[in-house]
């Protein structure tokens, strides 16, 4: 590993550390809550293990033209790690030899990847059935680079799964930063008028919702309710589906829950939501993550923590399915995100 790469993974790491220190003590040390290991014992769920790999999520890069204060990455434009054609090529070489029918790619803004369109061009080649690429919307509008985004998108079919806090410009712009909102509207705007996110358009366009401060996400259908008819009476916007995504404890919100002395309150919340029929359909079972370097995660929010697959087979380049499939699931109190009220993952709710 190159020294640069090297002296990157371990500042990383030595922010990780600190983040799980906060985590594990206090209230889940001091027994005030149950740890989630104890929490999903109860139900005979632990360990959690890994199924058949279906979904292959990679994290091309953190840089991002965007700095959202709930960002679980601390994407930025002055984060620099970006995936290289060499670690893309180990990545496109496991999809050939796998039968996982999606790939996710994910930043930071993944447009930002120099390589980005050459690893859509060579992915596209292998039969992926679903080809997810995270937008955040308005790196469609940063750059001429970029303003051509949405056919690019439309000739490979890539299914756009875009950022959206609100269908207001304040509550978008104080999550996101000042302008983002319009921005967003008109690359939403583009999208549609290419054909994504029409009624009966195979071109795909979901929106992804994460709350603003320290609570909860409301019912996801009706908040999609919402959302539909004030874009369309609005702005005239058409999309499929909306997430709505349960904010981790980690990095920056996890900055944000301490500074503003929320973390604990939030804590009680996704303990007291706890639903263990959410935990049969957790994305780490069916999904591996894979960082900008290319070593291996059980899920995102577990990549950003340093908390790699517990297996032998570390690293994209060491592939094995044998050794990956029926893993042991890593897990920590942030897991208690992914499995209060109907549960969340990169798809939405889950139960």
């Amino acid at each position: 590993m190159a020294i640069k790469s090297l002296h990157k993974r371990e500042s990383a790491l030595a922010k990780s550390n600190k983040q799980l220190e906060i985590l594990s003590n206090g209230i889940f040390q001091n027994g005030e809550l149950p740890t989630f290991k104890a929490k999903i014992s109860e139900t005979d769920q632990f360990p959690l293990q890994a199924k058949k790999l279906e979904i292959l999520q990679i994290n091309v890069g953190y840089m991002c033209n965007q700095v959202c204060e709930h960002c679980h990455v601390d994407a930025g434009p002055d984060r620099k790690e970006i995936m290289t054609r060499e670690t893309m090529q180990q990545c496109l070489d496991v999809i050939k030899n796998t039968q996982a029918h999606t790939l996710d790619l994910t930043g930071g803004a993944p447009e930002m990847n120099p390589n980005f369109r050459w690893f859509v061009e060579e992915a596209a080649k292998v039969g992926i059935k679903d080809f997810i690429v995270r937008s955040n919307l308005t790196i469609i509008r940063a750059n001429k680079k970029y303003h051509d985004l949405p056919e690019f998108f439309k000739k490979y079919n890539i299914h756009v799964v875009s950022s959206m806090p609100h269908w207001t410009r304040g509550k978008t712009d104080k999550q996101r930063g000042n302008g983002v909102f319009d921005a967003s509207i008109e690359a939403l705007k583009q999208l549609n008028a290419v054909g994504y996110g029409m009624p009966n358009s195979s071109l795909k366009l979901d929106l992804v919702y994460n709350p603003s401060g320290a609570f909860l996400p409301g019912d996801q259908s009706s908040m999609e309710k919402d959302f539909k008819k004030a874009l369309l009476e609005d702005f005239n916007i058409h999309f499929h589906s909306l997430f709505a995504i349960t904010n981790l404890p980690i990095s920056r919100f996890l900055d944000y829950l301490i500074a503003s002395e929320n973390y604990e309150d939030y804590m009680y919340s996704l303990v007291e939501a706890y639903n263990p029929n959410a935990v049969k359909h957790v994305m780490c079972t069916n999904t591996l993550s894979v960082s900008w370097d290319g070593f291996l995660y059980d899920c995102d929010f577990n990549q950003m923590l340093e908390l790699p697959v517990n297996s032998k087979a570390k690293h994209i380049a060491d592939y094995n399915s044998d050794l990956l499939e029926g893993r042991n699931i890593v897990i920590s109190q942030h897991c208690y995100g992914c499995t209060a009220g109907a549960g969340s993952s990169c798809q939405g709710s889950v139960a």
